[in-house]
Formats: C-alpha cells, structure tokens, sequence
C-alpha cells in the first residue's frame, strides 16, 4: 500500500522541503533589514508607482523611516502602506516548489519557472494598482478587496499556471489514461 502512494508521499517530501527552504531563506532576508523596508518591496512598490504614473497618476514610493514599509503617495499623501507580505514572493515561492516538486521535462522548467514568476510580478503590480485606486476611490471595501478578492485572484493565477504545468507540459492527462488502458483486460 505505501508502494502504491510513494509517488504522492514524495511530491509531498519534496514540495514541503522546498516551500520551508524557501520560506526560511526568504524570512532571513526580511529580517535583516529590521525596521526598513526589504529592498523588493521597495522595488515593488517603485515599479508600481512607474506602472500607476503610466496610466496618468501621479504617484511616489517613499521609504517609511520609522518601520517596515513603503509609502505609495499621491499629492504628498500616503494612500497606500505596502508591507513585506505585499511583494508577491511567498505566492511565487509556492508556484515553485509546486513545479519544482511535480517535476517534469528538465528543459522546460526553467522558462516556464521564468514566465510564471514574470506573470506573477506583472498580476502583483496590477494588484497593489488596483488596491491603490480601490484606496482612494471606494475606501470602504479596501479590507475586502484586499483580503479576499485580490487574494483569491493571485491565486487563481497560480493554480492555472500549475493546470498548465501538469497537463500541457507534463502530459499528465494522457499518462493517467494510458494506466487505466494498460490496466484494462
């Protein structure tokens, strides 16, 4: 029987070991810097306030001096607080131990790793975007929106991009219809 779930056990082994190993690398960063923002959260909300300013804002990032955070300014303003846990890495950091851990062709997963974290900065910019105009313009749902909507946004972009990695890529579906058909008297 432990036969039969070996191939589950391992991706489990695998997919734990890489997601804590990430995790702790990725906490050892944050904590070095102490009271200051990370430098990619900063580069995050920089490249948030460019993408905002594109589309006709007109915004700053400013480091917080006096904790964790950058600032993302309108007018002189702070409308948003962009913490560490808003920089999207711990998401990209599941979406590669995910891949990592299923396996798959060796040549591919490199670039469909790279197009994957690349899809997930781009969806995190548009995120922290959105949540600015959902801070000035509609500041009551912020808590929602933020919470639960964008949340299960990126993450609905994660599972379709592991949907991908398993059926096209790996040629899971047909893998599973060619056992049922090899076990099939």
């Amino acid at each position: 029987m432990i036969k039969e779930f070996k191939p589950a056990f391992l991706f489990i082994a695998r997919f734990l070991g890489i997601y804590l190993v990430g995790n702790v690398l990725y906490g050892l960063y944050v904590e070095s810097y102490k009271q200051s923002p990370d430098w990619l959260t900063h580069a995050v909300t920089q490249q948030t306030s460019l993408f905002l300013n594109a589309c006709g804002e007109q915004t700053t990032a400013d480091v917080n001096h006096y904790g964790p955070t950058v600032f993302l300014n309108a007018a002189g303003d702070t409308v948003l607080n962009v913490y560490e846990g808003c920089n999207g890495i711990n998401v990209m950091i599941v979406f590669v131990a995910f891949v990592v851990a299923f396996g798959g062709p060796v040549k591919a997963m490199p670039w469909f790793l790279l197009l994957g974290l690349i899809i997930l900065h781009l969806a995190n910019i548009g995120r922290i975007s959105l949540l600015y105009v959902t801070a000035l313009r509609f500041e009551e749902y912020f808590y929602y929106i933020h919470k639960y909507f964008f949340t299960a946004i990126l993450y609905i972009i994660v599972f379709s991009l592991w949907a991908l990695w398993i059926f096209k890529f790996n040629d899971f579906a047909s893998r599973g219809k060619k056992q049922v058909d090899d076990q099939t008297v």
